[in-house]
């Protein structure tokens, strides 16, 4: 079984599509990142597959669950994090992800097993105890990617993770990401940072004006269009 299935998926904004019936498939523990230009779609296509955004039409099937007849048992196997997400500033660390773990499960022996899991992901520490308007932009993001994966879910979605973070915060998270596919975690993310790409994703799609254009490794990828990394292969692909 396949952990996320895309058939002809769209989304239409009146005339304007902006994702134009892609298809591609995300298997178990795999990394599959989509990569492109700003609106290129990705974004649009991870709202969708977050159940945040309703498909215009096209079928996306996350362990078997339909996304669209089946949106609420969808919500119970996956997890979200958006490029712009926020949290609440007067909250402690620790205090945000109790918070965010009640509204996870109601039961309070699984809430305390998301709320350790999710200390430990983020590596703050004693800074858990700080209130959150005392972090920086770093700490906040690995606050934020705990808050994502401490109820381990089936399928994390990912916008940008690592946007607007330093070198070694940077690759804190990635490390992270990496480990926790590798403990049976599917992740479908975003990045314009190619690079980032490399390290994490076991395969790759190029979307382009809401168009899935080419998927593969990165390897096969520059290999096939006899270019040096991902940038010229979006380049040669977008000619």
């Amino acid at each position: 079984m396949f952990a996320l299935n895309v058939e002809n998926l769209k989304k239409s904004y009146g005339k304007f599509e902006a994702v134009k019936g892609i298809n591609f498939a995300v298997a178990e523990k795999e990394i599959f990142a989509l990569i492109g230009p700003n609106g290129a779609g990705k974004s649009t296509t991870l709202k969708m597959l977050a159940t945040i955004l309703t498909p215009t039409s096209g079928k996306a099937e996350i362990y078997g669950q339909d996304l669209i007849k089946q949106p609420d048992e969808v919500r119970k196997i996956i997890s979200y994090l958006p490029e712009e997400a926020g949290a609440y500033k007067n909250l402690s660390g620790k205090e945000y992800l109790e918070f965010m773990a009640a509204i996870y499960n109601d039961d309070q022996k699984k809430q305390k097993e998301f709320v350790d899991f999710g200390g430990e992901v983020t590596g703050l520490k004693d800074r858990l105890k700080d209130k959150i308007k005392t972090y920086s932009k770093g700490m906040t993001r690995k606050l934020l990617l705990a808050r994502t994966v401490m109820s381990r879910p089936k399928l994390a979605i990912l916008d940008e993770p690592t946007s607007g973070l330093d070198i070694i915060n940077g690759l804190e998270i990635r490390k992270t990401i990496r480990e926790l596919a590798g403990q049976g975690m599917a992740v479908l993310l975003s990045s314009h940072n190619m690079l980032e790409i490399e390290f994490l994703s076991d395969r790759v799609g190029i979307i382009e004006k809401g168009c899935l254009m080419e998927v593969g490794t990165s390897h096969d990828l520059k290999t096939k269009y006899q270019a040096a990394n991902l940038e010229e292969v979006f380049m040669k692909l977008s000619r």
